[in-house]
């Protein structure tokens, strides 16, 4: 019986394969291989293997065209150049869809459900409530960031110790964006962080199980694989409470009551209707912004510590800088605004290191297919990006491309002065990628920046660090189109000895 359902998957598996093949078959150029019956599967395990190389290649090889690569059951469209750039991030969603192409790469339409993809109004609770209200969380969050050093680092005294640098930075941003997001106490809850730091991972590992899967088997199997009803009672398990007590007050006093908490919660409830202002729509909804916040700002903080030890001859005038501002404006917003070096030594940590391999995802959801303006045309269906990484380490955008430099954005404002034109880590752009680009550019990106560049400025000020190996930077980990930090990357770290 097991024989006959692995020999039904592979059947289905290669009329799936073959059915997108020849829906693909067009003008559009391969790299590295070629579309045959046959070398379409070594030319999709060879990319596998060796996606940045190939990336590399298309980009030079075609840098105002568009290329294909393939994955194991379909072709993907990876588009160069500026106009180009500019043509996918300004789509409308009804022709390319943000939301359904960053899906694709978790399943979300299966591991964490349809409404998160159809109408993902978190996104907009971010942008607006949030964004709105860093100022005022400010206070909250320094005062999680410095109660979160001290008690995850655990340094003692004149002590070094080598610190593994990723899972310690997990829990660190897991608390400050948790204080905000449900506040105390649940914020300092160790089961709780973890459940929501090991929810990315899980959500990953699933996901990529489902690709595998062709179309006519994912109704039938992945709600077995996904386990998100399991997912969701176990995250209500932590905020249910929360979620029920907030609900009854809104009923009860309206939704402007006086005292009402300024978090997470209250800023869905303004966007939430029928539903969706229920526990267990809520719970997934935090739980879609938690993967989000937690994952990208963590990596990008174990980047930036990566890089600050690395090239240490960074770490005085960066230090300089955060105490000369503190010591004007104090630990506020205002003041982590005018760090302007910590700033850009983030924003180049973020264009070597903190780039995907194909940026601006979008999934073609038009049933006449998506037409670039010089008639390159994407079929329906199909996934369509750009290039990300490659983008970052062009001589044509960059002046010594390959070259950390820590200070290259912050230079051009301490020549010009204020009046320059300013390239602040928030700022997106066709060569600078790393929080997307238009009208989805990253919505969290504000508090992402803010929460980086306080921490980074704390750890300057409050502790001395080094690297395991003087010079030497632990290797990115690359898995297929995915780069990151690694994971058993090291640095020494004490108290500062002042």
């Amino acid at each position: 019986m097991t024989m006959l359902w692995l020999c039904l998957l592979a059947g289905a598996v290669s009329i799936t394969w073959f059915r997108r093949r020849q829906q693909a078959q067009n003008r559009i150029p391969v790299v590295n291989g070629s579309d045959g019956i046959i070398s379409s599967y070594l030319t999709a395990f060879h990319f596998l293997r060796n996606a940045e190389e190939v990336l590399e290649q298309g980009y030079y090889q075609f840098p105002d065209g568009v290329f294909r690569v393939p994955t194991l059951l379909r072709w993907d469209y990876v588009a160069n150049g500026v106009a180009r750039i500019a043509e996918v991030a300004a789509a409308p969603d009804d022709v390319l869809s943000f939301h359904q192409g960053i899906g694709d790469n978790i399943q979300a339409d299966w591991t964490m459900g349809m409404p998160i993809t159809r109408n993902p109004f978190h996104g907009h609770a971010i942008r607006g409530g949030l964004t709105r209200n860093l100022a005022r969380c400010f206070p909250q969050v320094m005062e999680e960031l410095v109660c979160a050093f001290d008690e995850v680092l655990a340094l003692e005294d004149t002590e070094w110790k080598l610190l593994p640098v990723l899972p310690n930075t997990m829990q660190i941003v897991a608390r400050i964006s948790s204080r905000l997001f449900v506040g105390l106490p649940l914020c300092r809850n160790q089961e709780y962080l973890n459940f929501n730091i090991n929810y990315t991972i899980n959500i990953f590992i699933r996901g990529r199980i489902i690709a595998l899967l062709p179309d006519v088997l994912k109704p039938i199997l992945s709600p077995f694989i996904a386990a998100r009803d399991t997912l969701i009672r176990r995250t209500l398990s932590f905020v249910g409470p929360l979620i029920e007590e907030r609900l009854k007050d809104e009923n009860q006093l309206g939704p402007e009551w006086e005292d009402k908490p300024n978090d997470l919660v209250s800023w869905l409830l303004e966007l939430a209707e029928g539903e969706e202002r229920t526990s267990a729509a809520l719970a997934l909804r935090m739980l879609a912004v938690n993967m989000a916040a937690i994952h990208s700002t963590s990596t990008a903080l174990t980047s930036a510590l990566y890089d600050l030890t690395t090239y240490s001859s960074y770490i005085e005038p960066l230090r300089a800088e955060a105490e000369r501002v503190v010591r004007q404006e104090g630990w506020t917003k205002a003041a982590i605004n005018n760090m302007h070096r910590i700033d850009s030594f983030l924003r180049e940590s973020q264009r070597l290191n903190g780039s995907k391999l194909i940026a601006l995802p979008r999934k073609v959801i038009a049933k006449e297919g998506f037409t670039f303006s010089d008639g390159t045309f994407i079929p329906y269906g199909a996934i369509l990006g750009v290039s990300g990484r490659v983008v970052h380490y062009d001589p044509a955008n960059y002046e010594n491309a390959d070259t950390f430099d820590g200070f290259r954005f912050s230079r051009v404002r301490e020549s010009e002065g204020d009046g320059c034109v300013q390239r602040p880590m928030v700022a997106t752009g066709v060569d600078h990628l790393s929080f997307g680009h238009g009208p989805h550019a990253c919505p969290g990106r504000f508090f992402a920046a803010m929460e980086l560049k306080a921490m980074l400025a704390h750890v300057l000020v409050n502790y001395d660090l080094r690297a395991e190996k003087e010079g030497v930077r632990p290797p990115n980990m690359g898995i297929g189109l995915h780069i990151s930090p690694s994971r058993k990357g090291r640095i020494w770290m004490r108290k500062r000895q002042i």
